[in-house]
């Protein structure tokens, strides 16, 4: 009796470990990032066989979001908004692993306009020549406004610009755009449709160009405490960092 009993205490403590181990890891991310962490979550799982599950909002949403209390393992998103986390105590921050950094690009539909983009003053010439404009108005939205308002065109811009609160609908936009139309958006986003009649024209011109960065922390709850940190390490190392790299987040 002794015996069986002792042994299935033991196989009860293998039972409870292995449920432990693939208790899935739920991650917040901000979506500019999304080939990386698809790509990265992906691994993981090869290499460990747990499973991360990502879900994706703007920068905004993201402390909308986290101020209502969502909950979440790891929170993926630009260091102003992890700072603003950090301060409400919603994180972590001694957690803090870099990610990475990405670039704004120019795009129109597949067919669609060319224009020139290769220089900032060519770039500013096709603004103006265009019939309408699409970006977001999260963070490349954002850099957009200061960048016009610094060309001086920011009332030209706003009488044909189409606004959106994220990327996808950007994009959506243009694939289904007509005329002298192109848009704005996270290089890595642009690149996401590039098979469904997007075209990357090109990055912003490097003199006028702007990176977003983005790093991970544990949330200052998570539900999978020991799952979170381990992903973080594996962010952190170069093997992931090329992960994100080859995919646009240099």
């Amino acid at each position: 009796m002794q015996f069986s009993l002792k042994a299935a205490l033991v196989f009860a403590a293998i039972a409870f470990s292995g449920s432990a181990h693939a208790q899935s890891i739920d991650v917040l991310s901000a979506g500019a990032v999304e080939p990386g962490i698809l790509a990265a979550a992906e691994a993981y799982k090869k290499q460990t066989g747990t499973d991360v599950k990502v879900r994706f909002a703007t920068a905004p949403m993201i402390l909308k979001q986290m101020g209502e209390g969502a909950k979440a393992d790891v929170v993926l998103a630009p260091p102003p908004v992890l700072d603003r986390l950090a301060k409400d105590n919603k994180i972590d921050a001694t957690t803090r692993t870099p990610v990475g950094r990405v670039g704004a690009g120019i795009a129109s539909r597949a067919g669609g306009p060319n224009p020139d983009v290769s220089t900032s003053d060519a770039l500013k010439k096709s603004v103006l020549a265009a019939e309408s404009l699409v970006f977001n108005t999260a963070s490349t939205g954002l850099y957009l406004d200061r960048l016009f308002e610094k060309w001086g065109i920011t009332a030209e811009v706003k009488a044909k610009a189409k606004r959106y609160g994220n990327g996808e609908a950007v994009m959506e936009h243009l694939i289904k755009g007509k005329g002298n139309e192109f848009g704005f958006g996270a290089a890595t986003e642009i690149v996401l449709y590039k098979d469904k009649g997007l075209r990357l024209l090109g990055p912003l011109p490097a003199d006028v160009q702007n990176y977003t960065s983005y790093a991970a922390t544990v949330h200052a709850m998570p539900a999978n405490a020991k799952g979170a940190a381990e992903f973080l390490k594996f962010l952190g190392t170069p093997a992931t960092k090329k992960i994100f790299s080859d995919r646009g987040v240099e």
